[in-house]
């Protein structure tokens, strides 16, 4: 579970023209013609990968959404829904969170990453979730101290080799 983004200024999403979109046909080259910065690429994988993985697991388990500023597509995103954590099939331990989040190179440092973690966030409140996990790869130029300036705690695990984090939803 790989997270990616540019940095940037907040976005106010109510008077904005940013939006999810479901990806479909009609936008499908548009969400896997979606490229981080070529240094980034260690930490996320890319559009077409994160789709494909989407296919293969059960539905509703992936969330993936294209991220629209008015008609242009400016990155993606992918959440996971109320997974088994500790894959030993009991079901013990359930979370949500983002999976993937690719901001395009020539958009970051623009709010789009922010707006994305703040709408998986609403969404999974919505879900009834009171907490939402992200893993990232450390590094230079990896997405961690992102993470942590709109609230995520290191938990302590790692999970595939990544750093895990996680956002107390009832506080933000």
């Amino acid at each position: 579970m790989t997270g990616m983004t540019g940095t940037g200024a907040a976005t106010n999403a109510t008077s904005s023209p940013l939006r999810l979109v479901e990806i479909t046909p009609a936008n499908f080259d548009a969400a896997t013609g979606i490229r981080v910065h070529p240094d980034q690429e260690f930490a996320v994988s890319p559009v077409m990968k994160s789709l494909a993985e989407a296919y293969v697991h059960p539905p509703g388990v992936a969330w993936p959404r294209l991220i629209m500023d008015g008609d242009r597509p400016v990155g993606f995103l992918m959440a996971f829904l109320d997974i088994e954590w500790n894959g030993r099939g009991d079901r013990s331990l359930i979370r949500s969170g983002l999976w993937r989040l690719n901001i395009a190179a020539g958009e970051q440092g623009c709010g789009y990453g922010r707006f994305a973690v703040e709408s998986v966030a609403a969404e999974l409140r919505r879900r009834g979730a009171t907490q939402m996990y992200v893993s990232w790869h450390e590094g230079e130029h990896g997405p961690e101290e992102f993470y942590l300036r709109l609230g995520f705690r290191k938990t302590g695990e790692k999970v595939e080799g990544e750093i895990v984090g996680v956002l107390d939803l009832d506080r933000h």
